[in-house]
């Protein structure tokens, strides 16, 4: 079912730029950065019974460590999509990067063909992953980006030499069939559902 025109306006308005058939979708930072560095600070007690303080402590500063909504030798990812012609932002919050991915291409009216494999994603966002039974791709992204382009690799090529963590994870198409492979098999893209984060953490300030 099609978003009405005032709903499609709203989710436009959220989107810098739009996506193009043949855009490369590149992400720009790990799949549920933020989520990962809360969890660790509000569940540190239960989480020490299974890991190091070590762990933990990297844990907690995931977010710091990894975000990709800032500048580095004073270059941010989107000025440098930019300057390779790249079309389309979005900055990841609730519903982790699963959420982006259809506010994107809804938004654009584009499909999508996405390897799930290939979006970054941190060990210690794993295994608390675990732990907790939630979906790291649904779990709270700020942080991290994704970026429309039609020169992926290069871009990426650029923001590893800044010590960004990226990768070219996917590419749209024509239609609206939303494709989210992992291996030979798929499943289809669904509108974004309740944020992970909130079934382990009820109370918490960004």
């Amino acid at each position: 079912m099609r978003l009405g025109k005032a709903a499609m306006e709203a989710l436009q308005a959220e989107i810098t730029g739009r996506l193009f058939p043949g855009d490369e979708i590149v992400a720009v930072g790990p799949a549920g950065l933020k989520g990962t560095s809360v969890i660790a600070k509000e569940k540190e007690v239960e989480l020490a019974k299974y890991f190091s303080k070590g762990f933990l402590k990297d844990s907690q500063n995931l977010y710091e460590t990894y975000r990709a909504d800032t500048e580095k030798e004073g270059l941010s990812p989107w000025n440098m999509g930019m300057e390779l012609g790249a079309h389309c932002l979005y900055e990841i919050g609730e519903g982790g990067f699963l959420a982006a991915l259809w506010k994107m291409t809804e938004a654009s009216e584009v499909g999508l063909s996405v390897d799930l494999r290939k979006i970054p994603i941190r060990q210690e966002t794993i295994e608390i992953s675990e732990i907790f039974s939630v979906n790291p791709y649904r779990l709270y992204g700020k942080g991290s980006i994704l970026i429309g382009t039609p020169s992926g690799e290069e871009l990426v090529f650029k923001l590893e030499k800044l010590g960004f963590m990226a990768a070219v994870i996917g590419q749209t198409e024509k239609g609206i069939a939303r494709k989210l492979y992992s291996g030979e098999n798929f499943r289809y893209l669904e509108r974004p559902s309740k944020d992970e984060l909130k079934g382990v953490v009820t109370t918490w300030q960004d």
